[in-house]
C-alpha cells in the first residue's frame, strides 16, 4: 500500500471525495440533504471527475447503484442522509445483498456530539449501524477527518475481496465540515482466492469416476466471469450446464450445453438430477423448491463464501475459492490426469429440447411475448426482469447471450426495482441498450425517476405490463381463495400520458405488437415508457394446470 500527501489541511468532504477518486469512483447517486451538503459541495469541486446523479427518491440511489454495479462489473456508490433517507435506500442493500452486488451507501448522520443522547436531532435513528447490519458485509462510522480516508479504503476492500456484498459507511456532518491532516490512499488489487492442490486432486478423482457428472452454476460463476472456464468443463466433462436466476449470461444460453434455469417451481433439475450421478456446482447456493424423489448426486461444491457450502443440498467435498480460478484449476488438473469423454450431446439436447418444448407448451402466451422481445433484442442489450410476470418468465425463458446483460433481484424479489436499477445500468454502459421489464404495480413505485431520466440523458426503455392489478397476488386470489378478491386491483394513470408530462417518449400496445413497437422505442433518443396491455397470466411459482 502507499500514499501521496494532498494538502496539510483538508474538509472531511474533500477526503470523502478525493478517496472515492483514488479508489476509481466515477459516478455516484444521491439526493441531497443537511447532513451531507459538504460532501455535495466537495463533489462541486470535484464535478470533472465524479458525476453526481441526483434522484427524486432515496430508494432510486441503491436501486441505480447496484444495476451501475450489476453492469459494469464495478462499484456502485450511494449517499443519503441518515434515518429516513438511509433507511428509504434500504430496500436497494438488501436487493445487492441478496444478489452479492458491491453497492457502497455513505450515509450521513446527526452531529458526533449528539450520536446516543437521544436528542431527537434531525433525522437521529439510535444506533443507525445496527439497521443495516443484516443488509451488509461491513459497517462502519468514522467521527474523525484524519479516518476518513482509511475507512473509505477499507470499505473498498470489503467490497472487491470474497463475496462482494455491500457495505454502509456514514459520516456525521461536523466530521465533513470539519479540517485535518488526511492523506489518500491508492487503490489495491486483490488476488482471487485460488482452490488447494489437495481439493483438486480429491475433485478430479471423483468426476474421473463419474459416468453421468453435471454442472450447475450460479450467480458466484457470473460475477467472478467463469464462462469460458464452465463451457470447458462442460466439453471436457460432456456435462449438461444447468444455471439459475442469477448466472443468467455468465454461460451463453444458445449453447448446446446450456440446458435451462431453475426458477422457482420449474426448471431442469426434476429431469437431470435423476440422471446425473456427479453434480459439479459452481458459485451457487443450491436451493431448490422441489428436487425429484431418490438419491442426490455426490457434490462437489465450489464458492467463495465458506457458509454456503453445504447449507441446502449434502456436499462431498467443498472448495472455498473464487468460481473462475477454481474452475480453471481444474480444468488444467482433469487436462493432466485425465480423458476427454465421448460425445453426450444427444443426450444433452434432449435435456435442453424437452425442458424449452415443455416451457412453451405451459405459459404460450408468455413465451411468444418473450420470444418477440428476444427477436427485438440485439444480444448485448441488457434486460433488468422485474418482479413481473413477463419478468418471472423471462428468468426461464429469455436467451441471454453476453455475460452482464441480465439483471435480477434474486431471491429478494424487490417489487418496484427494476426501472430505476435499469437507469443505473444505462449510466453505467451507455453505449447499450437497457431496458426495464416492469408490471403496472411495480412501476408506480417509482415513476418519478422519469424526471431523472429527462435531467440526466438516461435513455432507458420501461416495458410497462398493464394488467390493472397485482397480477401474482390476484392469481392467488383466484385460484387459492375462491376468487375472493381485495387489495389486489389497481387504479392506474394513463401510462402515456404520464411519460409525456416528463417530456418522455409514451407507447403503448396489445402483445401483438409488442416486438414491433419495442425496436422503436430502443431507437427512439429519448426515455421511453412502453406499455404493454396484457391480461392476468399465471407465475412460475403457482402454476395451475
Amino acid at each position: 500500500m502507499s500514499s501521496s500527501k494532498l494538502v496539510a489541511e483538508v474538509t472531511g468532504a474533500q477526503a470523502l471525495v478525493r478517496q472515492l477518486i483514488a479508489e476509481g469512483v466515477d459516478t455516484i447517486f444521491a439526493l441531497p440533504g443537511v447532513q451531507i451538503m459538504a460532501a455535495f459541495d466537495a463533489l462541486h469541486e470535484h464535478r470533472d471527475d465524479i458525476r453526481l446523479v441526483h434522484v427524486r427518491h432515496e430508494q432510486a440511489t441503491t436501486y441505480m447503484a447496484d444495476g451501475y454495479a450489476k453492469a459494469t462489473g464495478k462499484v456502485g456508490v450511494a449517499m443519503a442522509v441518515p434515518g429516513p433517507g438511509a433507511i428509504n435506500a434500504g430496500s436497494g442493500l438488501g436487493t445487492a445483498y441478496a444478489t452479492s452486488s458491491p453497492v457502497l451507501l455513505i450515509s450521513g448522520q446527526i452531529d458526533s456530539q449528539s450520536l446516543g443522547r437521544r436528542e431527537g436531532q434531525l433525522h437521529e435513528v439510535e444506533d443507525q449501524l445496527d439497521v443495516f447490519r443484516p443488509l451488509t458485509k461491513w459497517v462502519h462510522r468514522v467521527t474523525r477527518v484524519e479516518e476518513i480516508p482509511g475507512a473509505v479504503h477499507e470499505a473498498f476492500r470489503h467490497l472487491k475481496t470474497g463475496r462482494p456484498r455491500p457495505v454502509e459507511l456514514e459520516i456525521p456532518p461536523d466530521t465533513l465540515a470539519a479540517t485535518g491532516e488526511a492523506d489518500t490512499i491508492a487503490a489495491e488489487e486483490y488476488p482471487p482466492q485460488a482452490a488447494g492442490d489437495e481439493e483438486l486432486e480429491q475433485a478430479v478423482s471423483i468426476l474421473a469416476s463419474s459416468e453421468r457428472p453435471a454442472i450447475m452454476v450460479g450467480g458466484g460463476a457470473r460475477i467472478s466471469d467463469a464462462g469460458d472456464e464452465v463451457l470447458q468443463l462442460a466439453d471436457f466433462l460432456q456435462a449438461p450446464v444447468m444455471g439459475t436466476q442469477n448466472s443468467k449470461g455468465v454461460v451463453p444460453e444458445d449453447s448446446p450445453f446450456y440446458v435451462g434455469t431453475n426458477y422457482a417451481n420449474v426448471g431442469p433439475a426434476d429431469v437431470v438430477f435423476p440422471d446425473t450421478d456427479v453434480l459439479l456446482a459452481i458459485g451457487t447456493r443450491l436451493l431448490f423448491r422441489e428436487l425429484p424423489e431418490g438419491d442426490s448426486p455426490r457434490i462437489i461444491h465450489i464458492d467463495i463464501d465458506p457458509d454456503e457450502i453445504g447449507r441446502n443440498l449434502p456436499t462431498e467435498l467443498g472448495i472455498v475459492a473464487d468460481a473462475k480460478t477454481a474452475s480453471r484449476q481444474l480444468l488444467g488438473e482433469l487436462r493432466a490426469s485425465a480423458h476427454p469423454r465421448p460425445s453426450e450431446s444427444e443426450r444433452i439436447s434432449r435435456f435442453r429440447s424437452d425442458f424449452s418444448s415443455r416451457m412453451k407448451s405451459l405459459v404460450p402466451a408468455q413465451a411468444q411475448i418473450i420470444e418477440d422481445m428476444r427477436a427485438a433484442l440485439p444480444d448485448d442489450t441488457i434486460v433488468v426482469s422485474g418482479v413481473t410476470n413477463i419478468g418471472y418468465w423471462s428468468n426461464v425463458l429469455y436467451e441471454v447471450r453476453e455475460p452482464q446483460t441480465y439483471i435480477s433481484s434474486g431471491y429478494f424479489g424487490t417489487l418496484g426495482y427494476a426501472f430505476p436499477t435499469a437507469l443505473g445500468a444505462q449510466v453505467g454502459r451507455p453505449d447499450r441498450k437497457v431496458i426495464a421489464l416492469c408490471g403496472d404495480g411495480g412501476f408506480m413505485y417509482s415513476p418519478q425517476e422519469l424526471s431523472s431520466a429527462m435531467r440526466h440523458g438516461i435513455n432507458a426503455v420501461a416495458v410497462v405490463f398493464n394488467n390493472s392489478a397485482f397480477g401474482a397476488s390476484e392469481w392467488d386470489q383466484t385460484h387459492r381463495y375462491g376468487g375472493n378478491f381485495i387489495g389486489t386491483d389497481l387504479h392506474n394513470p394513463d401510462f402515456v400520458s404520464l411519460a409525456e408530462s416528463f417530456g418522455a417518449v409514451g407507447m403503448r400496445t396489445e402483445p401483438e405488437g409488442f416486438g414491433e413497437l419495442l425496436e422503436v422505442a430502443l431507437n427512439t433518443d429519448a426515455p421511453v415508457l412502453l406499455e404493454v396491455v396484457v391480461p392476468n397470466m399465471m407465475p412460475p411459482f403457482q402454476i395451475v394446470e
